[in-house]
């Protein structure tokens, strides 16, 4: 019987490791002919990574599953080093390690008699450059997308535009109020584009990753063909040209992350949040959580209070607090709480309301108390949403957000707006300020009991399960990629049998 082996590579940063993880998970109990290594790339002063990790090594994984983390890569980075290039070359500093990783999983397989054949490798989209390390293999390389399949769109349809019409972005942003995407049904606002796709340093590195996504064999995306049906069906109809074939097997989420994450320093319980929600009446709490990278200065956390104070309605707050100003990090619990909120805040809101620092996001979206989620629309944080079927108020930061706020306030209609065009620059303070008055009007719109968003949205958490269920839309993309890798067995034996 032919045997497969898949190398999957994550980019850094323990949400896109744990999403690998998963879909690794996936293939392997959905087909015991397959076999799939998991390389780690370890940042120095990442804690999140290991402590995952070693969660895992609690409990007996597939014995077709493994995960190797590759040595410790330290760079030197000079003062004029941006996040960005810092990103790239750490990846393309480990092109040598992967290299020698997956020579030594060849031999030690091929000597133990359990010789699965190399059959490619599955590239996080922020690990294109490894590609050349595939191609040394003679194997095929397939591309993870975490996000959803209309950004993809976006992503590759702004990449031709700049490379064969000659339309820098910059130019765009200056010239139409509007653009069109092959895979959006609605024109897309520019005031509304995110930063990775305006600022000259991360459009570079978005077209160049568009570029590799061209030679791949495949794009796994992390979603499902009923959530964006015309997104996914625009790289088959035509309107987006030389795209590989898109397979969409999501929603795969790790159900369990908060066992994770548990570690990271939250200053309330899991224990305490769930009890406080039992106490409270079916979908009557306004959760709000912003990610995590997502935290506010002080003056917007003045505005936030005053809105949920005069909205009247329950709710619970992952309140975290900024990295220093000029400083990139993750954010923190903050050490007092009164310290930020406005004075006597907490005392006046005591029966209605719960402030925390880390959020156990999962058991909290998934508790029959929650009514909406008021989030910045990280494309995981949207499927946790739609799986439990909680409606989402918009109110995007950075990265891909703002596009994923548009797609799902404006195209999808599954959420409703705070504000779409809201940027943040991780790294620093600097943002405009939402007013209470714009906050309070988003979280009512929100908590309507009987509105349309939270119809369509309970009628998405059904289609979104059933996706993924044996005959679901998703079920049956996951197949259709695992018959393609188990050909490439086929196709390499064919060549390897011809004559020289």
């Amino acid at each position: 019987m032919k045997k497969a082996e898949l190398v999957l590579i994550p980019s850094l940063g323990v949400g896109h490791v744990v999403t690998m993880v998963e879909m690794a998970k996936l293939l392997v109990h959905r087909d015991h002919r397959l076999s799939i290594t998991v390389l780690v790339m370890q940042l120095p002063f990442d804690t999140k990574v290991p402590l995952y990790l070693h969660s895992l090594s609690l409990s007996p994984l597939n014995p077709n599953f493994k995960i190797i983390q590759l040595p410790k890569v330290n760079l030197s980075p000079s003062k004029s080093s941006s996040r960005i290039s810092l990103m790239g070359s750490f990846i393309k500093s480990h092109k040598p390690l992967v290299k020698e990783a997956v020579t030594k999983l060849i031999q030690t397989e091929s000597a133990s008699g359990n010789s699965p054949r190399l059959a490619g490798f599955v590239l996080d989209m922020f690990c294109a450059d490894m590609i050349e390390v595939a191609n040394d293999f003679g194997v095929p390389n397939y591309i993870f997308y975490p996000s959803s399949a209309a950004f993809l769109g976006m992503q590759l349809h702004l990449q031709i535009l700049c490379d064969e019409q000659n339309h820098p972005i910059t130019e765009l942003k200056d010239s139409v109020t509007e653009l069109i995407v092959p895979s959006l049904v609605k024109p897309f606002p520019v005031k509304n584009l995110p930063i990775v796709l305006t600022e000259k340093e991360w459009t570079t590195v978005m077209f160049q990753q568009a570029r590799g996504f061209r030679e791949a064999k495949g794009i796994i995306v992390n979603t499902f063909k009923e959530l964006e049906s015309y997104a996914v069906e625009s790289f088959s109809d035509g309107k987006l040209t030389n795209t590989p074939p898109v397979y969409t097997p999501g929603s795969i989420l790790n159900l369990e992350a908060d066992k994770i994450d548990r570690g990271s320093g939250g200053s309330i319980s899991i224990t305490e949040i769930k009890e406080w929600l039992d106490d409270q009446p079916p979908s009557s709490v306004v959760f709000l959580c912003f990610g995590s990278m997502g935290s506010f200065g002080g003056d917007q956390v003045k505005e936030i209070a005053s809105a949920l104070e005069h909205s009247e309605h329950r709710f619970l707050w992952s309140l975290r607090q900024p990295p220093p100003e000029g400083q990139v990090g993750s954010p923190t619990d903050y050490a007092n709480l009164t310290d930020v909120l406005p004075e006597g805040f907490i005392d006046r809101t005591i029966k209605i309301g719960k402030v925390i620092g880390w959020a156990p996001q999962i058991s909290i979206l998934a508790h029959k108390a929650i009514g909406g989620f008021v989030s910045h629309c990280g494309w995981n944080s949207v499927l946790e949403s739609v799986w439990f079927g909680v409606p989402i108020a918009a109110w995007p930061m950075y990265s891909e957000q703002q596009f994923n706020a548009f797609e799902m306030v404006m195209e999808l209609e599954l959420a409703v707006e705070i504000k779409l065009d809201y940027k943040k620059d991780i790294s620093s303070d600097s943002a405009t300020i939402v007013s209470a008055k714009d906050i309070e009007k988003g979280i009512k719109k929100l908590m309507e009991g009987d509105s349309e968003v939270r119809k369509r949205m309970a009628e998405m958490s059904a289609k979104s399960r059933k996706a993924v269920m044996e005959g679901g839309s998703s079920f049956s993309s996951l197949g259709c990629f695992i018959d393609d890798v188990m050909d490439n067995i086929g196709s390499k034996e064919a060549k390897e049998s011809l004559p020289n």
